[in-house]
This record gives C-alpha cells, structure tokens and sequence, in this order.
C-alpha cells in the first residue's frame, strides 16, 4: 500500500489532463446508465479495497462537518456543539466547519476511526464515486483520485466502461 499511495499524487496528476477531459464530455453527454454503472464500479472496487490499509483520506484532508454532524459527534462525546467545535474545528475560508489539522484527530495508530460510528457524513460517503448523478462532482472526483487510490482505479476502468 506504501508503494501505491506514494505513486498515487504522481499518477493523479499524468492523468488530470486525460481525466478533466472525460469529465467535460460526461457532462456534455451523460450515458444513462451512469449512476448504475458507478455503483457497479464502486461496489466491485470495494470488495477489493481495504480502507484500514490505506486512510490516506483521513490522513491528507479534512472532511467538511454540517450542524448535523456537530450534533451528533458533540452529543457522543457528551458535550455542547460549542464544546466540540472549540476543541476540534475550525472555520475555513469558505465559511465551513473543518478539523483543525490534519491528520484526523479521530484516526487510530490502526488506522481505525474512533467515532466510526458517529463520523461526519463526507467521511461516510467518500470518495463519493456511488453517489446519484455523479458528473455533477467532477471536480470533486478529479480531486479524489489523487488520495484516494480506489477512486483512481474507479476512474480508469469508469474511462474504459464508459468511452465517449
């Protein structure tokens, strides 16, 4: 996994040129069957995929945490909102609630999250490759592939699945 996470930024990047302009054309001229196919590719790249081997993403960013998030981690660790957002976040430049610093705070020596349970919805929904109309978070994507390795491999075999 080292050997893959240190060629990923590399890779990510040989490949931007390539994948911004599939990403144009995709949203140009969506096939159909996209949000299908996504799902497919996800799930396929998933049963093969171990996070607790990677955590690149809780690693090298922060997620985003909404007011529902804040409740409901607040309420875990049994504190007020304004207790947890005074601990562990910040408000970044584009008026968002993020963690003060990466690494996350909540990631184990294992690579594990201490509040699985409870962790903020952009932690649950990353890399966001399974998500309904997924041309619409290209940019997003484009983003991803550089840290997360099984949203790499969603994009190239997507590119091979899809041609356009």
């Amino acid at each position: 996994m080292k050997h893959i996470l240190n060629n990923l930024p590399k890779e990510a990047k040989d490949k931007h040129i390539e994948n911004k302009k599939y990403f144009d054309k995709l949203k140009k001229k969506t096939p159909k069957n996209l949000d299908y196919v996504m799902q497919d590719l996800h799930n396929a790249e998933f049963k093969k995929t171990d996070c607790l081997q990677c955590a690149n993403c809780c690693k090298t960013t922060g997620p985003l945490f909404t007011t529902a998030d804040i409740e409901r981690i607040s309420k875990h660790f049994k504190q007020k909102p304004q207790q947890f957002i005074d601990q562990y976040l910040r408000i970044d430049e584009e008026q968002d609630y993020v963690l003060q610093s990466v690494p996350c705070t909540f990631l184990d020596a294992e690579n594990a999250c201490l509040i699985y349970d409870f962790r903020p919805k952009a932690c649950r929904e990353f890399p966001h490759t399974e998500r309904k109309k997924f041309q619409q978070i290209s940019n997003l994507t484009l983003q991803n592939v550089s840290i997360c390795p099984a949203a790499f491999n969603i994009v190239e075999e997507m590119k091979k699945r899809l041609p356009l």
